[in-house]
């Protein structure tokens, strides 16, 4: 008669599952300081080489003055910087307010455009078209143009001219840069790979053309060319 001796096999049977056991406590702790270090570096601002901060408040006859972004809308958009001002042409009196967000992280930009953005603060959007921007210096931004209205009855209109810089190239488009290999996170924290999200707007579409015209190339040209 054959004795089976069990205690071998129990004790194999214990000693693989404690390893099964570490295996998972192991793994979890590695997760969670992955986690950890990725959330520290997804928090930390990507720097531009010179801040938004420092574009001229002169171009050209276009003399600027900061405006405040209110707090709760600038968590809302996620920029790592951003720059809203009021340009005031000296000469002839027009006027534009430019805005210039800048994002490491280009998925964070998705979804923040003016039929999006300007809809959820009261506007009533009329229509969008391709268009260009012809600069003094020769050279051409393609953008697209936004016209919105107020609900009430004041007759106010508004045009957005709307274009991305993204790693030094110039796009009208939101989808040249919300493909799949855009929405990693950026590991490196760095200015490899960016969006930056211009709006020129007005009330009157010639006084953004023309703000258009004569700061456009100096705005696009402030961001490194990383191709």
């Amino acid at each position: 008669m054959r004795i089976c001796d069990t205690s071998g096999r129990n004790i194999r049977l214990q000693l693989s599952w404690l390893a099964a056991v570490l295996s998972l406590l192991l793994a979890g702790a590695f997760y969670r300081s992955e986690a950890r270090r990725l959330e520290s570096i997804s928090s930390t601002p990507v720097r531009l080489p010179s801040p938004l901060s420092t574009l001229p408040m002169l171009i050209g006859d276009w003399k600027g003055r900061d405006i405040a972004i209110p707090e709760l809308v600038q968590k809302a958009v996620v920029n790592d910087d951003f720059m809203c001002r009021l340009y005031v042409d000296r000469l002839t009196g027009q006027w534009a307010q430019i805005y210039v967000g800048f994002s490491g992280r280009p998925r964070t930009m998705i979804g923040h455009k003016p039929t999006v953005c300007y809809v959820s603060a009261g506007w009533i959007w009329d229509s969008s078209e391709r268009s260009q921007i012809r600069c003094r210096d020769g050279s051409v931004v393609p953008c697209l143009i936004h016209r919105f209205h107020r609900p009430d009855f004041s007759g106010v209109e508004l045009t957005v001219l709307n274009f991305y810089v993204i790693n030094g190239q110039i796009s009208c488009d939101e989808g040249a840069f919300s493909g799949i290999n855009w929405r990693t996170p950026n590991i490196a924290g760095n200015c490899a790979r960016y969006v930056a999200q211009v709006q020129i707007s007005s009330a009157l579409e010639t006084f953004a053309l023309a703000a258009g015209g004569d700061l456009a190339a100096t705005l696009v040209d402030f961001f490194p060319n990383t191709k």
